[in-house]
């Protein structure tokens, strides 16, 4: 037998006798869609390319935090100069403070920040925090949020209206999600309801403003007024997960672009990653001082980690909020993600092809359905095998979106017209394909 001359998967091949399924991180394996997942071996600006030395135009951006593209040179001289100093100290350091006050600059809802290494850390730290703080045992999330992989929040739907949720995962016991309430998203009844039913015994609920694991779905405004309305009512924290959408839809996150649309908006504790450690593992989660200063070493709310504010991530991070920071960056981002988003939906429609899409900032996100799905079990109607195909064939011309039909796109300053023309080119190929396939 001839050996493989693809170093992919022979790659993939050696990785699935060492590791569970050959990756790291589940979705990288292709499962969704088939085939040998990419092995990165290098990456620059809006490209990376694999182990055969293909270049792929990069629309994942490492899930997001890749806002700038890879190895801006800001970016990698900040690294390089911290790296020199030390890789981790387990003691605090300046460039933490640093960092606490660029968040703090740039998010309004929060005075005091809490750094940690990755976002399901952060969630699940604003999770305990919130049941401390209130003295409450309950919380609220919805079908098709996701905020890591902690116990609590690994979570479907019950089977009835507002019911406590059901384990997705093998090794969560009911009992520790029986104080989760799985709700539908953008479904106001079932909000009210669960309010009324529960209110006196929640903790917080906790959102994706903007979904980016049912692809892109975003709450709507009447929706998120009714969120905020009725914790504040109840006396339970809104918790704004913003891991994806932070410092990526907007320079102050999702939240500024509610608080733009609903006068005096805020959550009360915000969850951030990605895009705040420019590629490094570094998360954050932030609020007002008296909830915040609940946390040990001041409160009874325990939290620690031995790489928290590491010295190395924190210079990533903060080289990349004060790149993005910049005047008029985010209005060229979202002219780009805009002209992505436009041109595929042209393209669809030349075609015949029932497509919707929609993108806020860097963050886009596609379906192939005549209208943009509100909710989890919208989404789910999406057309899977059609969506192979897409998948596969923007793969063979060299562009690289999500291995995946429910997880958001990432656009980058470093992506350029050309990228752009390109992908939107490949894809009206694919779609003529989509259309004879009926």
């Amino acid at each position: 037998m001839t050996p493989s001359t693809d170093r992919n998967q022979t790659l993939f091949d050696r990785a699935r006798e060492l590791i569970p399924g050959g990756v790291n991180s589940p979705v990288r394996a292709f499962r969704a869609v088939g085939g040998t997942p990419r092995f990165v071996q290098r990456a620059q600006g809006a490209s990376f390319w694999d182990a055969n030395d293909k270049r792929y135009i990069d629309y994942i951006g490492s899930w997001g935090p890749m806002i700038l593209g890879h190895g801006h040179p800001a970016v990698v001289e900040a690294v390089q100069r911290a790296v020199l100093e030390g890789f981790s100290y387990g003691a605090p350091t300046e460039r933490e403070v640093e960092l606490a006050q660029a968040i703090i600059d740039l998010v309004p809802s929060i005075e005091m920040v809490r750094l940690v290494s990755s976002g399901t850390e952060a969630a699940m730290s604003a999770m305990r925090l919130a049941r401390g703080a209130t003295g409450r045992s309950k919380l609220i999330k919805f079908e098709g949020c996701y905020h890591g992989h902690a116990d609590a929040l690994l979570v479907k739907a019950g089977s009835g209206l507002a019911t406590f949720g059901n384990p997705t995962s093998a090794g969560v016991p009911p009992e520790v999600v029986q104080h989760t309430i799985v709700l539908e998203y953008n479904n106001i009844q079932q909000l009210e309801e669960a309010f009324a039913r529960h209110g006196a015994d929640l903790a917080c609920l906790m959102i994706e403003p903007i979904a980016g694991n049912m692809n892109f779905v975003r709450a709507s405004v009447p929706f998120m007024k009714r969120c905020r309305e009725l914790c504040t009512q109840h006396g339970a924290l809104l918790v704004f997960d913003e891991v994806m959408t932070g410092f990526r839809v907007a320079l102050g996150g999702a939240q500024s672009v509610y608080a733009g649309l609903i006068p005096g908006f805020r959550p009360d504790l915000t969850v951030m990653g990605k895009v705040i450690g420019g590629g490094m593992p570094l998360a954050a989660f932030g609020g007002p001082r008296a909830i915040m200063e609940q946390l040990a070493p001041l409160g009874p709310v325990y939290q620690a980690g031995t790489l928290s504010g590491n010295p190395v991530a924190t210079a990533c991070g903060l080289a990349t909020l004060q790149q993005i920071a910049k005047p008029g960056f985010f209005d060229g981002l979202g002219a780009k993600t805009r002209q992505l988003v436009d041109g595929l939906k042209s393209a669809a429609a030349a075609e015949g092809v029932p497509f919707s899409a929609d993108c806020q900032g860097g963050m886009f996100g596609f379906f192939l359905l005549a209208e943009l799905p509100q909710n989890y079990s919208q989404v789910m109607k999406s057309d899977s095998a059609r969506f192979n195909v897409l998948f596969h064939g923007l793969l063979d011309r060299g562009i690289y979106i999500a291995p995946a039909l429910y997880e958001a796109g990432f656009v980058s300053s470093a992506h350029t017209d050309e990228d752009i023309a390109q992908t939107v080119a490949a894809a009206r190929e694919i779609f003529k394909g989509l259309e004879a396939r009926g």
